[in-house]
C-alpha cells in the first residue's frame, strides 16, 4: 500500500483539480511537473502577518493593520507597466491615506465599507500608508504566510492552493532518513514536515519541520559522497603508466612561462597519481587565474606519454572552444591530435570525430555535455577532466568516466572555498590547492562607487581604450521586460554607452539567451580586439580569457555574492598590465568593501561564508548535487558533519545486503550508475 501511495506523488501535475493548460505552462517554467515536484517546492521565505493598532506602528517598519475602506480608489497610470492607486481607510479612529503601486486590479474589490488588512509601512508625519499588499480575508491572529519563487502570471497564493489540493489526496512522500535515525533524533514524519513548511501554524512547528528536511537533504548528499568513496576505494585499481619524468620536465621547461610553486606541486601530485596502480580521483581547487588549466594540460601530456587518450568536459561552448584554442597552441610542437566536440557542430563534423576517436586517431577530446553522448566511444580513454566540476551532476561526471576502463579522473574548480568545507564536501577526492598567481601579474585595483560617479568611470574607460585595451561591463538582467525593476540591464546599458561614446566605439552585448553561433561570433570579435566594450550578464563569469582586457565594470554589485564578484573580476588581470574593477552600487553594502581589501579568493570565500552564508558560492546556474532546497552549508555545517558520520555507518551496516531494506537508496545508487 505504501508503494502505491508513493507512486501517486509521481503522477503528472495535471491530475490536480483546477490545473488547466495555462497553469501547466506556468508551472513548467518553475520546473514543476509532478505532484512530488509541487509538494517539495518549498517557500523561500515567510511573511509574519500580525495585525496591530496603527498607534503601535513605527515609522519605516513593515506592519499589518486592519481598516475599513472609506473612499473610492483612484488609479493613476504612469505608463502601461506602472500604476499608482490611492484611497482612504479608517482604522482605530484614524483616517489615513493609502498608496499602493501596480495593484490596479484590486480596485473592483475595494468597496466602500469593506474591512481589509493592509501590509506596508506607515509615514506618521505625512499620514501616508505605503502598502505592499492588501489582504481581503479577515486575519484574527498571527499568520505565517509562505512566499515562493514565482514567474509572471502566477501568485504565491496559487501555489499554496495547489499544494493544499495535493495534501487532500491520499499520498506518501519518499523518506530518506532511516527509521533508527528518525527515532534517535526524534524527527517528525516527512509528510507532516512538508505540511508544516507550506502551512506553518507556529514558528516552533516550522523549525521542527525545517530541521528534519535539512538533515534529510544533507543525508542524501553525504550518502552519495560516501558511497562514491566506498565504491572507489573498493575498485581502486587503475592504469599504471610508464612515463619518463625527464620528458615531462623537458615539456615544462619549454613553456613560454614559469610555473608557480603551487602549480609544480599540483603537477607532481598528478604525475605520481598517473604512474601509480591506483586510480586517480583528484580535485584541483584553485583561485581565479591561478593556472589550473595549464596544470590539467600537463596532466594530459603525461597521459599521452603513457599511451592513453584524454577528455575534458567544460560547462559552456565558449569555455570549451577557449580550451581547444589554448591547447592547440600549447601542443603545436608535439604530435598530439586535439579535437573539439560541441552541440552546435554539424552532424557530419560530429560523425568524423566519432570515427577518428574510436580509431584512436584523436589523443585529446574537448567538449561540453556532447561528450557523454552514446555516440562518443574512445579507443583507450585514460584520463577524464571535468572543468568547473560543481556545475555538473554526479550522473554527468560518471557518464564520462565510464567511457573508459579504470580511467583516472581529475576535477577542476575555480571556486575557492574554505579548506574545512572543502574536506567535507569533497571528502571522496584527493585535493591539490593552487593559491599563488603566475609571476608578473599585478593586483587588480578594485573600487566601490555610486552610479552618480559613472562619469568618472567613463573617462577611465576611454583612457584604457586609447591604450588599446578592452573592457567588460556586467549587468544583472538581460532586459527588464516589465520596466518595474531598478536594476540595470544589458540592453539599456548598450544604449547608454553608445550615447556616451557617441557611437564611435564598438560596443556589443552577450547573454545566455543568444544562439551559440551568435555568442561565438561576439566573443571572437572581442578576442581579436574589434569590439572594445563587451556588455554581458554573468555568462562571462567562468573561464573566459581575453588577456587584453584591463577593466571590468559591474552594475548593481550588491546583487551578487562575493564569490561571483571575484569570479567576474578574474576576467581581467590575466596579463602583466594594470587592471581595474569597478563595483557600482547605490546601496550601502559593507561586504563589497571586502573586494577592495583583497584579491585572494580564499580570503574572500571565508568572508563570503561569514557575511552571507554559502549564497551563490557554488554558482547560480549549476546542476547537480550542490543545490539544496532548505539547507545552508555554513549555517547548518554541524548537521552536515553529523550526516557525514551517520551515512558512513549506514553504508557500512547495509552494504552487505545490498540495501535490500532501503529501496529508496537503491534508486539513488542506480542514479550514480554503479548498478545497472
Amino acid at each position: 500500500m505504501y508503494d502505491i501511495l508513493i507512486m501517486v506523488i509521481y503522477m503528472d501535475i495535471k491530475e490536480i483539480r483546477g490545473v488547466g493548460e495555462k497553469s501547466l505552462e506556468l508551472l513548467a517554467k518553475l520546473n514543476l511537473y509532478t505532484i512530488n515536484d509541487l509538494i517539495l517546492y518549498y517557500p523561500y521565505r515567510y511573511n509574519i502577518i500580525k495585525v496591530i493598532p496603527l498607534i503601535e506602528a513605527r515609522d519605516g517598519e513593515t506592519v499589518t493593520i486592519k481598516g475599513i475602506v472609506d473612499t473610492e480608489s483612484r488609479v493613476n497610470y504612469i505608463n502601461k507597466n506602472f500604476n499608482r492607486m490611492t484611497f482612504r481607510v479608517r482604522t482605530d479612529n484614524y483616517l489615513i491615506n493609502v498608496v499602493i503601486f501596480n495593484r490596479a486590479f484590486y480596485k473592483q474589490h475595494l468597496k466602500l465599507g469593506r474591512i481589509i488588512n493592509l501590509i506596508g509601512k506607515y509615514d506618521r508625519e505625512k499620514n501616508n500608508f505605503i502598502a505592499s499588499d492588501i489582504k481581503f480575508e479577515i486575519i484574527r491572529e498571527t499568520k505565517i504566510e509562505p512566499v515562493y519563487h514565482l514567474v509572471k502570471g502566477i501568485k504565491s497564493s496559487s501555489i499554496s492552493k495547489l499544494v493544499l489540493e495535493c495534501f487532500n489526496m491520499r499520498i506518501e512522500l519518499e523518506d530518506f532518513i532511516p527509521l533508527y535515525l528518525k527515532n534517535k533524533y526524534k524527527f517528525i514524519d516527512k509528510l507532516e514536515a512538508a505540511k508544516n513548511i507550506h502551512f506553518p501554524q507556529s514558528t516552533i512547528n516550522l523549525k521542527k519541520a525545517r530541521l528534519r528536511e535539512i538533515y534529510e537533504e544533507f543525508f542524501i548528499f553525504m550518502f552519495k559522497m560516501n558511497y562514491l568513496k566506498y565504491k572507489y576505494d573498493l575498485n581502486n585499481v587503475g592504469l599504471s603508466r610508464n612515463v619518463d619524468r625527464d620528458k615531462v620536465d623537458e615539456f615544462i621547461n619549454e613553456l613560454p612561462f614559469k610555473l608557480t610553486e603551487d602549480q609544480i606541486k599540483a603537477v607532481n601530485d598528478i604525475y605520481n597519481d598517473l604512474i601509480d596502480k591506483k586510480r586517480m580521483n583528484r580535485l584541483i581547487l584553485g583561485d581565479v587565474g591561478s593556472g589550473k588549466t595549464c596544470v590539467a594540460e600537463i596532466g594530459m601530456y603525461i597521459n599521452y606519454l603513457g599511451g592513453y587518450q584524454s577528455s575534458m568536459m567544460a560547462p559552456t561552448e565558449i569555455l570549451a572552444r577557449q580550451h581547444y584554442e589554448g591547447m592547440t597552441k600549447l601542443f603545436e610542437k608535439t604530435k598530439i591530435k586535439i579535437a573539439l566536440l560541441v552541440g552546435s557542430m554539424k552532424k557530419s563534423e560530429k560523425n568524423k570525430i566519432y570515427k577518428e576517436l574510436e580509431n584512436g586517431e584523436i589523443d585529446i577530446l574537448i567538449g561540453t555535455h556532447a561528450l557523454i553522448s552514446e555516440n562518443v566511444k574512445f579507443n583507450n580513454l585514460g584520463l577524464v577532466i571535468t572543468d568547473e566540476q560543481h556545475r555538473f551532476g554526479v550522473n554527468q561526471r560518471s557518464n564520462l568516466q565510464n567511457k573508459g576502463i579504470m580511467c583516472d579522473v581529475l576535477y577542476l574548480s575555480a571556486t575557492p572555498i574554505p579548506r574545512t568545507y572543502a574536506l567535507t564536501l569533497y571528502g571522496d577526492m584527493d585535493t591539490s590547492i593552487i593559491k599563488s598567481k603566475p609571476n608578473g601579474r599585478k593586483e587588480i585595483i578594485t573600487k566601490v562607487l555610486k552610479e552618480k560617479e559613472l562619469k568618472k568611470i567613463l573617462f577611465h574607460m576611454l583612457e584604457e581604450i586609447k591604450k588599446g585595451h578592452q573592457i567588460y561591463v556586467v549587468a544583472p538582467l538581460i532586459e527588464d521586460e516589465d520596466g518595474e525593476s531598478n536594476l540595470n540591464d544589458v540592453v539599456k546599458l548598450k544604449e547608454k554607452f553608445d550615447v556616451a561614446f557617441n557611437n564611435k566605439i564598438k560596443v556589443e552585448i552577450l547573454h545566455g539567451k543568444m544562439k551559440n553561433n551568435d555568442k561565438d561570433e561576439v566573443m571572437e570579435r572581442f578576442k581579436n580586439g574589434e569590439t572594445k566594450v563587451l556588455i554581458s550578464t554573468t555568462v562571462i563569469e567562468v573561464g573566459v580569457d581575453v588577456k587584453n582586457s584591463t577593466m571590468i565594470v559591474i552594475f548593481n554589485a550588491e546583487r551578487f555574492g562575493l564569490a561571483t564578484l571575484h569570479q567576474l573580476r578574474g576576467r581581467v588581470g590575466r596579463n602583466d598590465l594594470q587592471s581595474y574593477c569597478y563595483l557600482i552600487s547605490n546601496m550601502d553594502t559593507p561586504r563589497l568593501k571586502v573586494m577592495e581589501e583583497s584579491n585572494d579568493g580564499f580570503y574572500i570565500s571565508e568572508k563570503d561564508f561569514e557575511l552571507r552564508g554559502e549564497g551563490d558560492l557554488f554558482g547560480t546556474r549549476q546542476s547537480g548535487d550542490m543545490v539544496f532546497k532548505l539547507a545552508d552549508i555554513r549555517r547548518d555545517y554541524k548537521i552536515l558533519v553529523q550526516c557525514k558520520e551517520d551515512t558512513k555507518k549506514f553504508i557500512k551496516d547495509n552494504i552487505v545486503n545490498n540495501f535490500n531494506d532501503y529501496p529508496q537508496f537503491k534508486k539513488i545508487i542506480k542514479e550514480l550508475e554503479f548498478i545497472d
